[in-house]
């Protein structure tokens, strides 16, 4: 093949692939769910490694419908994203996201209790929303490393939308219960 083919080639492939990239960003929406998704296992992981077994299962009641709000928008991305392995790959994603909690909490050891005790009535009090948790877990340093770029001003999906601030990948340390 000349090096004029091959150049020519290879720009079809990437100008073909532009759609299928772009499609794959954080829509708004998506990470509204990824960030939910993040609190639900903040809060399952405090339950497990400081007994709150009770306080979680209240919150999964009572927020059953956007946590599965939330499910379905994750699993619709990673649908859109990776096609016929998304399931796969979301499964594998909310393994390890919940594998990092679990192990920021054993680094801060005894502390961590104290730091995601006041995380349970804040997550109570929160709008029953999915945006009014998604903006709980931000607010606590909890918004998902989905490791996704969100979707710019360039793509289709974010013509639409406001911008949204930076995504902050801290570990959560104080529970804050203001909503941004």
């Amino acid at each position: 093949m000349s090096p004029i083919r091959f150049l020519a080639a290879g720009l079809v492939a990437v100008v073909a692939a532009a759609p299928a990239m772009a499609q794959t960003c954080m829509r708004p929406a998506d990470k509204a769910a990824f960030d939910v998704r993040a609190l639900q296992s903040q809060l399952m992981v405090a339950a497990l490694i400081c007994k709150q077994d009770e306080q979680y299962n209240t919150f999964v009641r009572s927020y059953q419908g956007q946590l599965s709000s939330a499910w379905e928008g994750m699993s619709t991305y990673y649908r859109r994203a990776n096609g016929n392995t998304g399931v796969r790959v979301r499964d594998n994603f909310v393994t390890e996201l919940a594998n990092v909690q679990q192990m920021d909490g054993s680094r801060q050891g005894t502390a961590f209790c104290a730091n995601v005790a006041s995380l349970f009535s804040a997550a109570m009090a929160a709008p029953k929303s999915t945006e009014g948790l998604a903006q709980l877990a931000v607010a606590n340093g909890l918004s998902n490393p989905h490791g996704r770029s969100e979707c710019g001003a360039t793509t289709p999906a974010a013509a639409n939308s406001a911008p949204e601030k930076p995504e902050r990948r801290t570990a959560i340390r104080r529970v804050s219960t203001n909503a941004r």
